[in-house]
């Protein structure tokens, strides 16, 4: 009895060593489990004046035919005449747009990209290239604004700019600039008692005009 007894506590500690000795596994170390990776900043939404400024710039280099389509009296020399955007320039934070009526290559639109906004300029020239008294006139985006139409009221250097050369009234300007993508582009002024309005067919691309003066 006594030696079976010592062979019963002889198994028992064996087991008691056996087990006190076995560690529990750690956690895998599989080198094909691939770490997670830090999570990528998300993109930044673009806002309508983003794309807004994308569907013009698709345009870059192409120049469209367009027409007066307002009615106001003020206009009537203008009704009938050939109307010419053409997409000259483009720099990514700059573009430059010549607007011609008829053989008169004076006016071009000029669109940069401010911290502000969207700036719109009108740059007037005489036909030696220098520069009209009235020139760089436009404003910046102004809320609410759409991806479609941009709306730019007469900033501080063009009113007191109106009011230096007697044009008291276009203090109150607001210049608009709508896109209907692969249909038409549209040039618009309006303010109490005024609107001008020139729609250009972006369905058919012309041959480009000649550069406006100043710029050749």
């Amino acid at each position: 009895m006594e030696d079976r007894s010592r062979t019963h506590i002889g198994l028992i500690i064996l087991l008691i060593l056996f087990f006190a000795c076995t560690e529990p596994p750690g956690p895998s170390t599989n080198p094909a489990t691939p770490s997670a990776s830090p999570a990528e900043p998300p993109t930044p939404e673009a806002t309508p004046a983003d794309i807004w400024w994308d569907h013009i710039t698709s345009l870059c280099g192409q120049a469209f035919a367009g027409k007066l389509t307002s009615e106001d009296s003020t206009d009537t020399s203008l009704a009938g005449q050939s109307m010419t955007m053409h997409v000259r320039r483009c720099d990514g934070q700059r573009l430059e747009i010549p607007f011609h009526i008829g053989e008169n290559r004076s006016r071009t639109w000029v669109l940069t990209r401010t911290d502000r906004g969207l700036k719109l300029q009108h740059d007037h020239r005489h036909e030696d290239g220098s520069e009209d008294e009235v020139t760089l006139y436009g404003g910046t985006t102004d809320a609410p604004n759409t991806e479609h139409t941009q709306h730019f009221p007469a900033d501080d250097y063009s009113k007191q700019l109106f009011e230096a050369n007697g044009l008291t009234p276009s203090i109150a300007n607001v210049w608009s600039m709508e896109i209907i993508p692969g249909e038409r582009f549209s040039y618009i002024l309006r303010r109490p008692e005024r609107h001008f309005q020139a729609d250009f067919d972006l369905t058919r691309p012309i041959e480009p005009p000649p550069p406006p003066w100043g710029h050749e």
